[in-house]
Order: C-alpha cells, then structure tokens, then sequence
C-alpha cells in the first residue's frame, strides 16, 4: 500500500520578500512534521500535536525567552 508524501505548508507569515528563514509543517496523522524550508529533501521532526500545541502556546504567552 503507498503512503502518500506530507503537504508540506508554510506559514501564512513566512514573508515573500526573499526571505528564506521559514519553516514548514506537515500533517503526518497522529504527528506534525516540521522542517526547514531552505532544505526541503533534508531531514525533518515529527511532534506529537499536544507537544507542538504545548510550545506554541507558552511562546505566544512568552513564557520562553528565544532570543
């Protein structure tokens, strides 16, 4: 049975003025790939959707310094 390839989507606040710094994200069922979309054949991460919807959530409420 083939598996289809992950849509791979990029972030609505990715700027199209050049810019390369942007990641991208993938349903993969019970997981959310994300990867680097300067290298898209590279390697990517598979996160648990509570994790990501976990580390989304304390950087919007800026529980984590990321500079």
């Amino acid at each position: 049975m083939d598996v289809p390839a992950p849509r791979w989507r990029k972030s609505s606040y990715s700027g199209g003025g050049g810019t390369t710094e942007c990641v991208e994200l993938a349903d993969l069922d019970a997981a959310v790939g994300i990867r680097d979309s300067k290298n898209p054949s590279g390697p990517h991460l598979s996160v648990a959707r509570r994790d990501l919807a976990s580390i989304v959530g304390r950087i919007k409420f800026g529980e984590l310094d990321l500079r």
